[in-house]
């Protein structure tokens, strides 16, 4: 019989593994301008690893989390993340309305995962 207290560990696991797969995700994009076409060496080793590392610790948090669950956190946070470091790193612009798309995602985050 497996106890509640290993239920926990397993799901928080999942989580863990959620959040490792949303890095290598934010990692590679954010490297694929730096790779300039899959031109760069580095850069582009940077993106195939990165993305490896995302879809295959994906792959074990479909094990213990739903899949509408974890890639609507994936992708939420994932463009919240990438969003910010364009707009820090790139000076991408951002309008008045990108600031609201993204407080609404970290809204509907929190309101779902509080």
């Amino acid at each position: 019989m497996i106890s509640p207290t290993q239920i926990g560990r397993y799901i928080m696991k999942g989580w863990l593994f959620l959040v490792i797969a949303i890095v290598g995700e934010v990692i590679a994009t954010s490297a694929l301008k730096s790779s300039e076409g899959f031109t760069k060496l580095a850069p582009s080793a940077v993106v195939i690893i990165g993305y490896g590392i995302a879809f295959y610790f994906l792959s074990l948090v479909l094990k213990s989390i739903p899949v509408g669950v974890a890639y609507a956190v994936w992708s939420g946070l994932g463009v919240v993340i990438i969003t910010a470091i364009a707009w820090l790193l790139h000076g991408q612009k951002l309008d008045a309305w990108g600031f609201v798309g993204m407080g609404l995602i970290i809204a509907a985050f929190l309101r779902r995962y509080r």
